[in-house]
């Protein structure tokens, strides 16, 4: 029997909204955490930059195969138990990774928390259309991703101010007993289902719903731009510690670990982008974030200090900016099944983070920070470029 979705007078809306943001947050801190993290394990385990960077790829690379099969499985069995699953099979892997001496077993055990922390992101946004009321379900899904930048923000930041004032082992433990307690906070408090309708679609149903939206070009160049932007984005955050733990500016990891702290100005970004892009257009704010993205990565080529955080703030404020409104084309764009083409950006999204952690390596083991920066900063400028040109042939 269906009932009527909560509204924010309910307290089960607070209890939905705040506690899978809080979830959220743990699953987006614990995948980019390690990343401040990079140089230790060069050191300690006596690898190089590139195979240290494995760390952040492979997680990723199981965050995706976890969106698919994660997200199949809650539509046929319940949202809340893949939630809970989630939680803690994203801590367990941090116990082992604390407490092992091999790198290839921390990349090993990675993979499989990339899959496990799939199990969130892969139910939260169903979980609050089916029990929210629709006229609210806007705000609850802003309020939700809102808690994903600050996950990816205090992850970054917390494991890199506490290994330097401790180890890199007891940032992992820290993060382990707040994914715990949050485990136990909502199998206590998440309100249960009471609009799930289980889903009899064939598998084949689905597939042929991601066959359709590869066959739409339009569709195409938005999945394209979603790895592009990400691409970029998460290259510079990889290999910026590598390049202020180096002269000239020798820096501590908890000093670099403030430098995350700029991305907090994305969190700002998405709200900003949809405000703006109802007056101006979607395309026409998108543009300017993506030459924000780019500007601000370009202010990081210069040596002052002041100009690397100034230029990583406005990359931030940029990059969210451009990544809300391509998410906002994708229902534009996906005429139907726009459920898998959501999915299917998603899954572009993660691939450029796993192309951005690993692939940019030798790039900047050969060229440096210059010839990363200068990268990142041309090639969102260039994809978009391309769609502008792409559109105005076919005019």
């Amino acid at each position: 029997m269906q009932h009527d979705g909560y509204t924010v007078r309910d307290l089960q809306f607070w209890k939905i909204v705040i506690g899978l943001g809080l979830a959220s947050t743990f699953i987006f801190a614990s995948m980019y955490g390690i990343q401040p993290l990079l140089p230790l394990f060069t050191n300690e385990f006596g690898i190089s930059i590139s195979y240290a960077s494995t760390a952040m790829s492979m997680t990723t690379i199981g965050l995706i195969i976890g969106l698919v099969v994660l997200g199949f499985f809650s539509d046929r069995n319940g949202r809340n138990m893949y939630i809970y699953l989630s939680l803690i099979g994203s801590v367990i892997p941090f116990l082992l990774i604390a407490n092992t001496d091999s790198f290839l077993f921390i990349v090993i055990l990675r993979f499989i928390q990339g899959f496990a922390l799939a199990g969130v992101p892969a139910a939260a946004l169903a979980y609050i259309s089916e029990e929210i009321q629709k006229q609210f379900t806007s705000l609850a899904t802003a309020l939700y991703i809102s808690f994903n930048g600050i996950g990816g923000m205090l992850g970054r930041f917390m494991t890199g101010f506490i290994s330097e004032h401790s180890s890199w082992q007891v940032s992992l433990y820290i993060l382990s007993v707040f994914g715990t307690l949050l485990f136990i906070i909502l199998l206590l408090t998440l309100p249960k289902s009471r609009n799930f309708v289980p889903s009899d679609t064939p598998f084949a149903i689905d597939i042929e719903g991601i066959v359709f939206h590869l066959k739409n070009p339009s569709l195409l160049v938005v999945f394209g731009l979603g790895i592009a932007l990400q691409l970029s984005f998460t290259g510079v955050w990889t290999y910026l510690p590598f390049h202020l733990i180096e002269p000239p500016y020798s820096l501590s990891l908890e000093t670099i670990s403030y430098f995350y702290l700029a991305y907090g100005f994305g969190i700002v970004g998405a709200p900003l982008a949809g405000w703006f892009a109802g007056k101006f257009g979607l395309r026409n704010v998108r543009r300017v974030g993506v030459i924000l993205l780019s500007l601000g990565f370009g202010m990081t080529m210069l040596l002052p200090l002041a100009n690397i955080i100034i230029g990583l703030c406005v990359a931030s404020l940029g990059f969210f900016i451009a990544h809300s409104l391509t998410a906002a084309s994708v229902s534009k764009e996906a005429t139907h099944h726009k459920g898998s083409a959501s999915s299917l950006y998603l899954v572009s999204y993660y691939i450029g983070v796993a192309m951005g952690s690993t692939f940019l390596s030798p790039l900047y083991e050969s060229l440096g920070w210059s010839g990363l920066i200068a990268f990142t900063a041309v090639l969102p400028i260039v994809y978009v470029g391309m769609i502008r040109f792409r559109r105005m042939k076919k005019s």
